[in-house]
Formats: structure tokens, sequence, C-alpha cells
């Protein structure tokens, strides 16, 4: 997948997240996705599957032909890509959940992965917030599949 630099948007209201409904995808920078990641996420979620943490196992053995992301530190990667791409000027902002999430390929270890978030809906919520539902789609570079497509929920007050 190609196309649309990476930028950064600076967001001050919730008039500024709608203006994003239906425009062009805001593109994170790249982000190489290593072993000592996926450690560190093996040693938080107690999930140590081997096709994740033995490297030389899954050379062998695993379909992929090497070691790969879990899909949950796939999908964790979405907030810090969002935070990296749209700077939100606020008093707080929090993740409020997900709709629908597919890992459609899998994340080798070493690979980079960029987001584009596109907004899809923004409504108030109380005390003068906004919830945001975006569209992510998280690109690997060199693979035409997304490695990961998700309805992320946001919710900002400013």
């Amino acid at each position: 997948m190609t196309g649309n630099a990476a930028r950064t948007v600076t967001i001050g209201d919730a008039a500024a997240l709608r203006a994003l409904v239906g425009a062009e995808p805001l593109v994170s920078d790249w982000l190489t996705v290593d072993q000592a990641s996926v450690d560190r996420f093996a040693e938080a979620t107690g999930d140590h599957q081997w096709i994740h943490v033995d490297p030389e196992r899954a050379r062998r053995e695993s379909p992929f032909g090497g070691p790969v992301a879990h899909g949950f530190m796939t999908l964790s990667l979405i907030p810090a890509l969002l935070g990296k791409t749209v700077l939100l000027e606020q008093r707080m902002g929090l993740n409020y959940g997900l709709n629908r999430v597919r890992f459609t390929s899998p994340v080798l270890v070493g690979s980079q992965l960029r987001a584009r978030f596109a907004v899809i809906f923004v409504e108030d919520v109380d005390n003068a917030g906004a919830q945001v539902v975006w569209h992510v789609t998280l690109e690997q570079q060199g693979s035409e599949r997304p490695a990961c497509v998700a309805e992320f929920i946001t919710r900002h007050y400013f």
C-alpha cells in the first residue's frame, strides 16, 4: 500500500474533529516491530506462544517463516500511532473501545507498520466531550493486505 505522506494535524476543538469526517485519512509515520517489543508484550500479557517469542522455532515450524507479533500487540499500537499523527489540544482524552476488529495479515518481526486514520463519525457526549469513531487501517510496508482493520472509538474533552 502506498500513497499519502505522513503528516501531523493539530486539533483544538470538536469542530476541528467534525471537519475530518469524510476527509482523506491521516497517515502516521512507519514504526518497526522488533523482537524486543514482542518479547515485552509477551511478558506483560503472559502470552508466550512460540510463534511470537522463539525466533528459531518460528523460522523452522511457523507457516509465516519467522516470529510474528501478537494480534493484540498490533492492535495496541493504534493509540500511540494516533497520538503521533493527531496532536489533540485537549484537557483529557481516553480510549472508549473498539467496534469491528480484524487481523487480516500476520506481522512478521522486523516489519514496518503505519496507520491510516479516517474519521467516520463525531458526536457530542456529556461534559462538553466529543466521541470519535475512527476507521483505522494498519498497513505493513511491502504488503498489499493490511495487517489490521478496526473501528477505534475515542473521547476527547477540550
